[in-house]
């Protein structure tokens, strides 16, 4: 693995200029190409694994479409709750019952299932196939692929986002922040100041507000927005093993203290208590209409039409420590290496990727960002009180500011995971200091990563 995913930048922005006036005649066929085939074969089933979730189980309302354009194959949905994927996964694949196609969606990411050796190449069943095609720029196929080896076909791109509450700006007298990431006036110091004029500090649940809720990324990436790198830099060359930890460097804890600052030093962000209690059946404490700012993953997005508060999309501010604003996050369809039937999973891939399914996909899902270019358009429209260009504006920013999730390129990163929420717990509580429990974070993830792996 290599630093292509770094390259993920205006490309994204420019492939859909480029590509929305027409679909390729190769895609076109794409969606039905083995209906006449399809007959000739032995029917066979496939496995799609996926999250029990509306936005991910959405894909069995496509089924009856694509069986009708490929008789001879049959797909049946199997799906678990998102602290359950991992294990399940692992459990079938044990079990030698390994669903055909699957992606990351739980804890643990692509270089964990490619150093586990779950995942099929693809390359032998790629003859004439293109990222092209469905309007997938190059450097987003380049993400999933090993020494020239494809292990997986991007079906969704997600990127990071600030939401903002706009009744609770205007009832503050502050002015919108921007959807411009060059604009260098919106900074991280900025934002803290705008929270501390949203918040209400008070024990009553009812009159208790919020300025920001900073959820960037997972909690060994959030320091990397401030320019401070908990892994070493051979991590990203090295298969995802890094061969160094800085937890106990300056500016890793530097970056934790400023994180955690905002709950219980300046606290202007909300307790995880204060979260649990709120967030309700949706597990967003923002849409409690509590909060001013949340930075979050677009995926919060889906949820718009559940907002009963007036809101808008801005880009996360600039930090002149660091030039990573945003986490991309890149979901590929995997086929599994176990698979009997890969070369019926690759069809149904490829179909789930055309610009006419992901299109149908946004509507299905309530929301899931296409990989497919041409569909862009129709996925900056499909939030309703927002305004599109902002949002088309805001991903752009995020695809050149960005930097692709750990959980996806680290190996073994469920168990790292687990070791963080665990051992952070106890400050993201209030009962420890951050500089007291970084050291033994430190040990204890040197030992796991020497144990798994040798």
């Amino acid at each position: 693995m290599n630093k292509k995913w770094m390259s993920i930048t205006v490309s994204l922005v420019l492939v859909f200029t480029l590509l929305a006036t027409a679909c390729s005649n190769k895609e076109k066929n794409s969606g039905g190409s083995t209906a006449k085939e399809g007959g000739k074969g032995e029917q066979v089933t496939i496995t799609h694994y996926t999250i029990d979730s509306p936005d991910r189980t959405f894909v069995e309302k496509l089924i009856p479409d694509f069986e009708a354009k490929h008789p001879n194959i049959k797909v049946k949905v199997t799906k678990a709750p998102y602290e359950q994927f991992d294990s399940k996964l692992q459990s079938s694949i044990a079990a030698k019952n390994a669903p055909d196609v699957t992606s990351h969606w739980g804890y643990g990411g692509f270089m964990e299932y490619y150093n586990k050796e779950m995942l099929l190449d693809l390359t032998p069943y790629l003859d004439g196939f293109s990222g092209s095609d469905y309007n997938i720029p190059e450097d987003v196929m380049n993400i999933y692929k090993v020494d020239g080896k494809t292990y997986g076909i991007p079906l969704n791109s997600y990127v990071t986002v600030m939401l903002y509450n706009k009744d609770l700006f205007d009832k503050a007298g502050l002015s919108y922040p921007p959807t411009d990431y060059e604009d260098k006036s919106w900074t991280f110091d900025k934002m803290v100041e705008y929270a501390q004029k949203m918040t209400v500090d008070s024990k009553n649940l009812e009159e208790a507000q919020y300025g920001v809720d900073f959820g960037f990324g997972e909690r060994d990436q959030r320091p990397q927005y401030f320019g401070a790198h908990v892994y070493s830099d051979d991590t990203w060359s090295n298969g995802g093993k890094p061969s160094e930890i800085n937890l106990t460097k300056l500016e890793v804890v530097d970056a934790y203290k400023t994180i955690y600052g905002l709950i219980y030093d300046k606290k202007i962000s909300p307790t995880p208590a204060f979260s649990q209690t709120v967030s309700g059946q949706y597990g967003d404490p923002f849409l409690s209409g509590k909060i001013g700012m949340s930075v979050v993953g677009s995926w919060s997005l889906a949820a718009a039409a559940d907002f009963s508060f007036n809101v808008g999309v801005a880009a996360v501010p600039y930090n002149p420590n660091g030039d990573v604003r945003s986490v991309l996050y890149v979901d590929p369809l995997f086929v599994l290496k176990d698979s009997k039937h890969p070369k019926e999973a690759m069809e149904w891939i490829k179909y789930l990727i055309t610009t006419e399914i992901q299109e149908k996909s946004i509507e299905l899902s309530g929301g899931n960002p296409p990989v497919n270019q041409a569909a862009a358009e129709k996925y900056y429209n499909n939030f309703e009180g927002i305004e599109p260009k902002g949002i088309q504006q805001v991903f752009d920013g995020a695809y050149k500011y960005g930097f692709e999730s750990y959980n996806h390129l680290i190996s073994n990163y469920s168990q790292i995971n687990e070791l963080f929420i665990n051992e952070l717990a106890g400050v993201e509580n209030g009962d420890k200091q951050v500089e007291n429990v970084l050291p033994d974070i430190e040990k204890k993830l040197k030992d796991l990563l020497a144990r798994v792996n040798k």
